[in-house]
Parts: structure tokens; C-alpha cells; sequence
């Protein structure tokens, strides 16, 4: 038998797996490198974290991705180099990692790569009946094995289509099982440049969990942040507290029919990109707003399609509270305009959770990797969205 199969064998009956989770959202900010102790599986799994960082991508790889990301045209050869590419780079960047915590290689038993998103398609966005739901993550999983030596779970979107899903959001399978928790409604609110949640009952109940996208969550706000201040992210809101909402460009912002669609929906920078706003703007009229009454609206936009989107499965009379994640959460701008429009719901981060809210979207992968190598499946009904389905494709060293 191939050792790296007798290994799965083994580690698929070891108490506890040590697993390195990634992530790389669309962002474009760097990689999340999670080193996670996982054990048991489906609603028993226990994740421990035990270190995290997160490793900025220099300017030059952000001007290469960016040539190729969320474009209808781009030069192929490009996305041909860059899928080895940041393969090599993700299994280095984890390897510098794991040599600063003192850890070997041959300690981690797995790596659960995300991949980066360059596009994602699902079919209510590309409206072509005859193709399904499509997504694609560069970053090819052999190249993270090979460079690092450990066995890599990968591509786990793929699989989620492949079954009747949409390729994202993924959140629902690891928020489920790292969070629900018996006697308590709480929403999982993760605002990365795309903002997502997850809802769980407090009767745990599987079959009435779900993950849906809301709109975006930081993309705008990113790019509004980048074109005026020359910086990556607007640092605590100030530009934003320093605007005024422009309505008639809130409400042409708003006027997609995306929000109006049923859960579970997922959508990407391919709608909600800097055309999108260009085009509010010209519609609204808002051409002369200063930059800070536009940082304002963006906030505004994105608080509103997410707080909009949450009041859905709001029960009247019910408690909810709602545990934030993502680089949103540090925007106190975001924060406040959400939770104003929320009375009916308490706040925190996923921190009081266990989980740091900055590391969370990696750790799951770590989680969906688990799932894959133990070979457990939880049933959450028959809805259009949410197969139920085990994820990752296996990519073993030399």
C-alpha cells in the first residue's frame, strides 16, 4: 500500500488529527494559516487552535491575481502560471510558519487549502441554462504537498457544486459543528469582502441550518479605501465616520436583484465590483460626493443588505446573538450601523467562541478537511444549497 494512503488509514482512526487550515478571501489581503488539534467529527468535532497568523501577499502578487480576478477577460497564460504558483507559495508560507512555532513538518498530519478565488459563477449570476454552478480556487493542492511534505486536502468547493450547490458559502458545515449550541439562536456573521452568515437554532436542529451570502461585506469599502487614501482598508472607520449617507446613491446601490433573491445565494466581486458602483454613481447623480460621504454609503450598503438579509430569520420575541468574524468586525464604522438596525439581537466575536474571529474561516477548512479523511456525513435535508456532502480532493507528497 502506498504509505501516504496507509497514513490516511491511520490518521482516520487516531483520536486527534493536527491540521494546518488556509484562507485566502477575496480581499486579496494574504493567506490565513490556522494549525488546528481536531478530534471526533460531525456535531462531536472539538477544534483546539493553536496558532495563528496571517501573512500579508506582497504588492507585486496582489497586481497578478488582480490582473486575473473576477474578470470576464483575462490573458489565460496568466492563470496558467499563477496556479503553481501560489501552490508553491501557500506550502512556503507554511513552512515559514511552522519553523516560527517550532513545529516540523512531519508533526502536521494534514493541510486544508482553500485556494484562491479568481471567480466564482453561480448559475442565477452567469444566467446560461445549459452550464451549471462553477467557481474557481487557484493554488493547486499537489504544489502545496510536494513543497511541504504533508498530505493536502483541497478544492473543496468543487464537491459542494458537484452535489447541487452553489461552491459557497461553505460555513454552514464547520459553524455547525464548532458552534451550535442547545438553548441558544445565534447567527455566525462572517464580513470578508463578501459578507455571509449562518444561522443556528437553538433546537439544533440540522435540517433548519443554513449559510447564505448577503451582499458585499468589505470589497466596496476596500476598493473606496485604496483609490482615496492609498491604504488597503479604511483603519477604524475613520473615513467613513467622517461622511454622510448619500441616499439616492444608497438606494441606486441597492437596486440589485440579488437581494431579493431566496436563501441559500451566494455572489462575488464579479457583481458587486468597482463597475457596480460606478454605475450607481451615474445613475444617482453622485458624481461630485466626496470621498468620505462615499466611504459612508459603501458602509451604509453593506450594513443594510446584511442586516436586511439577517432580519429574515428573525422570530419575533426571540433572543438572537450574533457573533461577528472577519475583517468587518474591526470596522467599528460597519459595526455600529449593523447592530443599530439589530435591537432584537446581543453581539460579540466568534473569540467568546473559542474561535479568533480573524482565524475562523481557516480553522473551518481545517474542519471540512476532518470530515473528508474521517468519512462522516450530517444530514441537513433536502434543500437546494445545502447538500449534504463530504468535501476535499487528496494531494499526496512525493
Amino acid at each position: 500500500m502506498n504509505p501516504h494512503l496507509q497514513r490516511l488509514y491511520e490518521l482516520a482512526q487516531a483520536p486527534t488529527r493536527r491540521i494546518v487550515g488556509l484562507m485566502s478571501g477575496t480581499s486579496l489581503d494574504g493567506l490565513d494559516i490556522a494549525l488546528c488539534r481536531v478530534s471526533g467529527s460531525g456535531p462531536a468535532t472539538q477544534v483546539t487552535l493553536d496558532a495563528f497568523t496571517t501573512i500579508p501577499y506582497d504588492e507585486p502578487i496582489k497586481a497578478h491575481i488582480r490582473t486575473i480576478f473576477a474578470k470576464d477577460q483575462i490573458e489565460f497564460e496568466t492563470l496558467c502560471l499563477l496556479n503553481p504558483y501560489i501552490g508553491r507559495l501557500h506550502g512556503q508560507l507554511i513552512l515559514d510558519s511552522l519553523r516560527n512555532w517550532n513545529i516540523a513538518p512531519a508533526d502536521v498530519d494534514l493541510i486544508a487549502s482553500h485556494g484562491q478565488t479568481v471567480y466564482h459563477a453561480p448559475k442565477r449570476q452567469h444566467g446560461r441554462p445549459e452550464f451549471p454552478n462553477a467557481t474557481l480556487q487557484i493554488g493547486d493542492g499537489d504544489h502545496v504537498a510536494v513543497t511541504t511534505g504533508i498530505i493536502t486536502l483541497s478544492d473543496f468547493r468543487q464537491k459542494h457544486i458537484a452535489a447541487g450547490g452553489e461552491g459557497a458559502p461553505l460555513a454552514v458545515y464547520g459553524d455547525y459543528f464548532m458552534f451550535s449550541q442547545a438553548g441558544e439562536n445565534r447567527i455566525l456573521l462572517n464580513m470578508g469582502g463578501i459578507a455571509n452568515f449562518t444561522y443556528l437554532p437553538a433546537d439544533e436542529d440540522a435540517s433548519a441550518v443554513f449559510t447564505t451570502d448577503t451582499g458585499p461585506g468589505n470589497t466596496l469599502l476596500d476598493a473606496c479605501a485604496r483609490q482615496f487614501l492609498g491604504q488597503p482598508f479604511d483603519a477604524d472607520g475613520q473615513l467613513a465616520m467622517n461622511g454622510q449617507v448619500n441616499r439616492p446613491l444608497l438606494n441606486a446601490l441597492k437596486n440589485n436583484p440579488f437581494f431579493d433573491a431566496p436563501f441559500p445565494k451566494t455572489t462575488g466581486p464579479e457583481v458587486f465590483g468597482d463597475e457596480y458602483v460606478q454605475s450607481a454613481i451615474q445613475r444617482s447623480q453622485a458624481e461630485t460626493i466626496s470621498p468620505a460621504d462615499r466611504m459612508a454609503t459603501l458602509v451604509q450598503f453593506s450594513a443594510d443588505t446584511i442586516t436586511e438579509a439577517i432580519r429574515r430569520v428573525l422570530r419575533p420575541g426571540e433572543p438572537y446573538v450574533v457573533y461577528m468574524s472577519g475583517g468587518g468586525m474591526h470596522n467599528p464604522a460597519l459595526t455600529r450601523a449593523i447592530q443599530a438596525q439589530l435591537p432584537q439581537c446581543r453581539f460579540g466575536r466568534t473569540d467568546a467562541l473559542g474561535i479568533s474571529g480573524d482565524a475562523k474561516e481557516a480553522v473551518l477548512f481545517a474542519v471540512l478537511a476532518n470530515e473528508c479523511v474521517m468519512g462522516s456525513t450530517t444530514s441537513f435535508g433536502s434543500r437546494e444549497g445545502v447538500p449534504t456532502v463530504s468535501m476535499g480532493k487528496i494531494s499526496l507528497p512525493v
